[in-house]
């Protein structure tokens, strides 16, 4: 089953997918793009291209646990998502992706510009191995 994963945030939206068995994610892109009906347009575009068969929406939680207006965003743009493509979602926590995804990218020698382009497509992923790993218990 290919699965999408979507990494929310303000300008920009990372996406990556899985491979169809389900074991390993991969970055797939980012979009840049502010109002969330164009948004989610262009994310049931790569769901389409993809054909994923589920959809994972990255959860931001406040450190403690809770959920905040961020959080609130991710579920209703993921219900929409379900409602535009007929595809089931599910959330999983995002907390701390963006700092391992900067620190995957630090190893790897990405600085600057390219880092700031493929961030959020490296935190989508990381969002997406790590659900992939929770099913497998």
């Amino acid at each position: 089953m290919i699965i999408l994963s979507v990494d929310l945030g303000h300008a920009r939206t990372g996406l990556a997918v899985s491979d169809k068995s389900g074991f390993l994610a991969s970055s797939l892109c980012v979009i840049t793009e502010r109002q969330d009906e164009k948004l989610i347009e262009k994310i049931a575009e790569k769901v389409a291209e993809t054909k994923a068969e589920r959809i994972v929406v990255g959860l931001p939680r406040n450190m403690d646990g809770t959920e905040g207006e961020s959080a609130s965003r991710a579920r209703e743009i993921a219900q929409k998502l379900t409602e535009r493509t007929g595809i089931p979602h599910e959330m999983q926590d995002e907390r701390g992706t963006t700092i391992t995804a900067h620190h995957y990218l630090s190893n790897g020698n990405v600085y600057g510009k390219k880092r700031k382009q493929r961030v959020d497509a490296v935190a989508a992923s990381i969002i997406l191995q790590n659900y992939l790993d929770s099913r497998k218990g």
